[in-house]
């Protein structure tokens, strides 16, 4: 019996959507970190010829950028869990004043779902019996342990992922020739991009294709028009 309850836990860990908060925040901060820290040393580099310039302008990106992304995420992470916290306890109200409504909710919802009327009734109390709060918070207001918000995991995945995807082209910076600097920097982002995005679409379960076809042409689409700016301006920081 054990065994086989190991067995349906291992099943269900494999599933891709229990990844989707940790993965969504360090793809979305890797990408960034590649795209805004090639993006600002190509417009740079299109500006400039000396190194230390494009050097640093990428390395205040990718320091500004690293903890923008971490505060950001763990605000707005932050904002959410308040909602949904909220909304518990607005709903362990509900249920102290008005139980026999909440339960005719309930039983509205998993009526909706497909269950018979009286199903759905006895299904909506021997659930309320076990655990009242637990089923609302889960059925009514939509609320579990994958989708719930985790604002200190969040900020740390995207934080972290920012800065390792911002070495990279930073990297470019300290050691490839700078002659034709901001070409170098357009195909090894884009060359990082494209494994992120594999990476990222066999993590989570989608088509690899796909994903490097997207993260491929927004790409070129950001660090091509930073590019521009640095040639429209023209100013030559040498």
């Amino acid at each position: 019996m054990t065994e086989k309850v190991e067995e349906l836990d291992n099943y269900l860990d494999n599933h891709y959507i229990h990844r989707s908060n940790w993965l969504r925040a360090a793809v979305l901060g890797a990408n960034d970190g590649i795209l805004s820290t090639a993006s600002i040393a190509i417009g740079v580099a299109a500006a400039s010829d000396i190194r230390e310039p494009i050097i640093l302008a990428t390395l205040a990106g990718l320091v500004a950028g690293a903890l923008s992304m971490a505060a950001g995420e763990y605000v707005s992470v932050s904002s959410q869990t308040d909602v949904e916290n909220a909304d518990i306890e607005r709903e362990k109200q509900e249920l102290k004043e008005m139980p026999s409504i909440e339960l005719e909710r309930l039983a509205e919802i998993y009526e909706k779902r497909g269950l018979k009327k009286e199903t759905a009734l006895t299904v909506a109390k021997e659930l309320t019996e076990h655990d009242a709060l637990g089923a609302h918070i889960r059925d009514e207001l939509g609320i579990n342990e994958i989708s719930q918000a985790k604002p200190l995991q969040a900020a740390f995945a995207s934080g972290a992922a920012f800065t390792v995807g911002g070495l990279l082209p930073f990297l470019v910076t300290l050691f490839l020739p700078l002659k034709s600097m901001e070409y170098s920097l357009y195909g090894f982002a884009l060359f990082f991009l494209i494994i992120l995005g594999a990476l990222a679409a066999k993590t989570g379960g989608s088509s690899v294709g796909k994903a490097i076809i997207r993260i491929s042409f927004w790409g070129t689409v950001a660090m091509g028009l930073t590019a521009l700016v640095g040639y429209f301006f023209n100013v030559n920081m040498g």
